[in-house]
This record gives structure tokens, C-alpha cells and sequence, in this order.
């Protein structure tokens, strides 16, 4: 792999759709390996276009719109940071020889719908899931659960981040709401949601899993640390590695990862989503990029998720090591401004082997996430109590 100098003829140009707190990491980390890297998102000044070689706005479902750009920055290499993309349009520039998809065109079309990615697992794979059924009325939705899906169960758009969109409803009145809400909390309304029956799990991972180049030149998987996280309404608040596991539940989750991770393709990291209990585990979902729960990968591996998926992508080595016990936890905005500022930073410092990451997002929600606690101790219970002090002490406010 030969890498130009950035803003020369020979530039090697990677160009991320999608450039949130998750792609600023993994643009800083590109940067730092001598990559010219141009950040494209739906609204101004996001996070990653703040740190980016030039920065572009547009609708990347538009297909004109996304071939206009691609045509004229001529990248490398493509990365997808976000499920709302005109996947056709990717697929014949890649097709056309213009740039390399990252990972693959397959897995970006597959996983940025979960209809996609499950029928993938479950029905191709024949991967142990959760029970579900796709549905495109609230007529149909009503009728997979009382089919068998049953209650309490999830509804949630095929196309959704971060939570938006999902409900956990327990009794057949809530069915209404939950269809509305799936529809309107979609990153793009496809018309159809998955309703996913409950699973009895102990704790939910998240199994950062890097398909590099090894010393040989060979495609090779590489499995991080389990992390472990909380949720809440679908939204992660907190996580922590290495997440305590059986050895019989461990290497079942490598190898559902790795069957999923396979068939997607591609080179970079992927994070597999996936239910425990005992030895049993449950795909869930997989995202061809950096999770969100692997921002405590900041402090607690040698390299980061962002930093091992720049340097995979790129064909270089990985090393996926853990330096210490590690955590993160969010902090929100808490206020809808458009003028927000931190108070507390310096008292979450102090807090030992802590740092906070504010992500500069120039929009603020109550439940948005702005940025991230990150600490280190002798134990995850150490580290997580420092995530979780650190992140209280930081205050919100309207400036």
C-alpha cells in the first residue's frame, strides 16, 4: 500500500458518508497516516467536517448529488458512516471502477436495512436469533405478534440509529403508537418495521471484529475484547471492556462474527451485536463501521476501533491488544440550543485516569449525545464508576 501526501497530485483521498463523533475519530486517525480525507454529511459544521481536508453538505440519498461529488473529488476509497445513502448509486460508481466501497457494497446495502442483515443471519446463515417478522401495516404488525412473536416484544424501522424509532411495547394497545413512532424515528420511512421477540439474555456484547491484511497479504479476522454496555430505549449510555465471559460463550460469539463478517466481505471493522446467556448466544445486528459502544476502545486498547478500521481499510497491520480495563459513558446535551456550552470539564478531569471527549455537535437535544467520559482502573467496576463520575460532572448549558 503506497500512501501520498495529503493535498498533492498523489494524495491518497478517502471520502466518509456520513461524518458524526464515530467519523471525526476515524478521520483523525486517516490523517494521522497521511490520508486527505473528505467529510460529507446531511447538515453543516458535523463533527468530522470540522477536522476534514474540505467538507461537503448534500442529501447522500440523492443519486445526482452523490455521483456530482464522487465525480469531482475522485476518492480512493469510500466509507459509509451512516445507513441513510443511495446504496445503487455506491454500487455502480464501485461498479465503474471510480473508488473501492468500504467494507463492501453488499454489506453497506445489507446492513443499513435490517430486513437485509437479518435475513442474511438467520435464514442464509442459519445463525440463532431472536424471533421476528418484518411488517408493513400495523394490520400485518398486529398479526406477526399474535402469531407467535407474542408480547413483551420490539418494534423497529428497518433503517435507524441510535435508538430512534424503537419501542418495547408489552400489551396489543401500544401497537398503534409503536408502528407511528418506528415511521417516524427511521432515517429513511421504508414502510416496513421488524418486530423482534424478547430474549431471556444475562448481558448483551459488543464484538469489535476487524477483517485486515496480515504479514502475508492475507485477509484475516481479528477479534477485540468483548464490550459489554447499557441501553436504554435502544440508545447505548454506557460501556465497558473486557466484558466477563465464559469460554463456551466467547468462541460462539467469534464465530457467529466471523460466519457474518465472511459473507459481508471487504476489509475494515464491523461491530457484531449479540445477546448472552450462559454458552448461548444471539446475533443481533453488525455494523460495517467503528460502534458506538467502542468509543471506550479510546482508553482501553493499544489502538482505538477508529484507528484500527483506518489502518485496515488502508491494507495496513492491526494489533488489536488491550492495555487496561477500560469505560465510557455519554453525556447529553440536555437542552434543544443551538448555543450550548460545557461546565464541570475541569472537574471531570480530575477525576483519575479520566478524559471526556466533546464531540462539537453545533446542534444540541435533551437525549443528543455531545460527548463521552472515558477512564481506565485496576477492574471494569473501577472504570466504569470513574466513566460514570466523569460524565456527571460535566453540566450542560445554554450559553
Amino acid at each position: 500500500m503506497q500512501i501520498g501526501t495529503p493535498l498533492s497530485p498523489n494524495a491518497t483521498r478517502v471520502m466518509l458518508l456520513g461524518s458524526g463523533e464515530l467519523g471525526k475519530e476515524v478521520i483523525i486517525a486517516l490523517q494521522r497516516l497521511g490520508v486527505e480525507v473528505i467529510a460529507v454529511d446531511r447538515y453543516d459544521n458535523a463533527p468530522g467536517q470540522q477536522v476534514a481536508q474540505r467538507a461537503y453538505t448534500i442529501d447522500m440519498t440523492d443519486n445526482q448529488a452523490l455521483r456530482d461529488l464522487v465525480a469531482k473529488e475522485k476518492p480512493h476509497l469510500i466509507v459509509p458512516e451512516i445507513e441513510a445513502l443511495n446504496t445503487s448509486t455506491l454500487a455502480d460508481i464501485e461498479a465503474a471502477g471510480i473508488a473501492t466501497v468500504i467494507p463492501t457494497v453488499k454489506a453497506v446495502q445489507l446492513t443499513m436495512n435490517r430486513e437485509g442483515i437479518r435475513r442474511l443471519a438467520a435464514e442464509e446463515l442459519q445463525l440463532p436469533t431472536s424471533p421476528y417478522a418484518f411488517a408493513r401495516s400495523e394490520a400485518e404488525l398486529q398479526a406477526a405478534i399474535d402469531a407467535g412473536i407474542g408480547y413483551p416484544c420490539f418494534i423497529k424501522p428497518t433503517m435507524s440509529s441510535s435508538g430512534k424509532g424503537q419501542s418495547r411495547i408489552t400489551q396489543a394497545s401500544e401497537v398503534k403508537t409503536a408502528w407511528e413512532y418506528a415511521g417516524r424515528g427511521g432515517r429513511v420511512n421504508q414502510g416496513v418495521v421488524i418486530v423482534e421477540g424478547q430474549i431471556d439474555f444475562d448481558y448483551e456484547i459488543t464484538l469489535l471484529t476487524v477483517r485486515a491484511k496480515n504479514a502475508q497479504g492475507d485477509i484475516q479476522t481479528y477479534f477485540c475484547e468483548p464490550i459489554g454496555h447499557v441501553q436504554k430505549n435502544g440508545d447505548y449510555v454506557e460501556s465497558w471492556q473486557p466484558q466477563a465471559m465464559t469460554t463456551g460463550a466467547l468462541e460462539a460469539s467469534k464465530r457467529i462474527a466471523k460466519a457474518v463478517t465472511d459473507s459481508l466481505g471487504g476489509l475494515g471493522l464491523f461491530g457484531v451485536e449479540l445477546f448472552i446467556k450462559g454458552d448461548n448466544v444471539w446475533f443481533s445486528e453488525v455494523s460495517p463501521r467503528p460502534h458506538d459502544t467502542g468509543m471506550v476502545t479510546m482508553c482501553s486498547q493499544r489502538f482505538s476501533e477508529f484507528e484500527l478500521h483506518a489502518r485496515a481499510i488502508l491494507g495496513l497491520p492491526v494489533d488489536v491488544s488491550l492495555r487496561e480495563a477500560g469505560a465510557s459513558a455519554v453525556i447529553y446535551g440536555q437542552h434543544e440550543t443551538k448555543n450550548l456550552a460545557f461546565e464541570g470539564v475541569e472537574a471531570a478531569l480530575a477525576v483519575p485516569n479520566s478524559d471526556i471527549r466533546l464531540f462539537g455537535k453545533p446542534e444540541s437535544f435533551v437525549k443528543r449525545r455531545m460527548g463521552v467520559a472515558l477512564a481506565t482502573g485496576k477492574d471494569v467496576d473501577e472504570a466504569r464508576g470513574r466513566a460514570k463520575l466523569a460524565a456527571s460532572l460535566v453540566k450542560p448549558k445554554i450559553a
